[in-house]
């Protein structure tokens, strides 16, 4: 007769879900939880800019790390990776130096989980909002009418605004100033004359406490459509902002894209007359044996 004899556990088998495994008697995760998307704000550190990509992840989960990784969109649209750190923190950041990372660039930054003890094991990334870093034309609306009426142009900086020197350890920010030149072009002013006026040409965007929102500063400009009595047809006239002169390296030379604004005609009346003295007025009505004269202050 035989026997076959047979080692007995002290303890129950372990069943893991679908998406687990068993380690060493425990369940694990076959692969790590993703962080929640990335966001990247503008931090202003003395006169160096930076940018910050936070993310939350699993506080109960001590054992996971990070990989953080930076990318800009190329002219060409393409994504260009510019680091990759790990980290087990859920905050990264990377200088804004004027050199790798300018203004007018287009940033993302995406984030994935590891297990501490099993590195090669990544989860799947998530990825931030674009965020653009420099100075923002934001008009109310992009097409206006020759009727007199105004519409805000937002001029809106994501980078906070820096001071010369040391003027940022002081008290005020009246040094903490950046100007801004606008100038307004039209291919057929020489002949035509301007078709969009501004309520100013300058624009000062000052240093804030923080950023809010990812506007970092903002001013206001008015604009309007000149009211010219012609049927030149839809015009385009186009908003720029001067390249900017300042002693600062990453804010020298930086010229912020222009808008466009676009004014429609507005149907104009007018007079004749015909076998004077008979006259039709602009409202259309009938004189006849009658003069009028109108005088303009501002002709000589």
């Amino acid at each position: 007769m035989g026997y076959c004899a047979q080692e007995m556990s002290d303890s129950a088998a372990v069943v893991c879900g679908p998406d687990e495994v068993e380690v060493d008697g425990a369940c694990k995760a076959k692969q790590p939880p993703s962080p929640a998307v990335p966001v990247i704000l503008a931090e202003l550190s003395g006169s160096i800019v930076y940018l910050k990509c936070s993310f939350e992840g699993h506080s109960l989960n001590s054992s996971l790390g990070y990989v953080v990784a930076w990318s800009r969109l190329s002219p060409r649209g393409i994504k260009e990776e510019l680091k990759q750190e790990t980290t087990v923190q859920t905050v990264a950041f990377i200088e804004l130096d004027g050199i790798n990372l300018r203004l007018g660039d287009k940033i993302y930054c995406s984030c994935s989980s590891f297990f501490l003890d099993s590195p090669d094991i990544q989860g799947n990334p998530a990825e931030s909002e674009e965020f653009f870093a420099g100075i923002r034309l934001r008009p109310e609306v992009t097409t206006v009418s020759e009727d007199g009426k105004d519409v805000e142009l937002t001029v809106e900086s994501t980078i906070p605004v820096p001071c010369p020197g040391d003027a940022s350890s002081s008290s005020t920010t009246e040094q903490c100033t950046l100007s801004l030149h606008l100038s307004t072009n039209n291919q057929a002013d020489d002949l035509l004359g301007p078709d969009v006026v501004l309520s100013s040409c300058r624009v000062d965007l000052s240093q804030s406490l923080g950023c809010r929102n990812g506007v970092c500063s903002q001013s206001l400009v008015h604009l309007s459509a000149v009211t010219d009595f012609l049927r030149d047809g839809d015009r385009t006239t186009q908003i720029s902002v001067n390249p900017i002169v300042t002693s600062n390296f990453l804010w020298s030379g930086y010229t912020p894209q222009s808008v466009q604004i676009t004014v429609t005609d507005v149907p104009s009346a007018y007079c004749y007359s015909f076998t004077d003295p008979h006259i039709i007025t602009f409202d259309g009505r009938y004189f006849s044996h009658s003069f009028i004269v109108s005088n303009n202050d501002r002709c000589s």
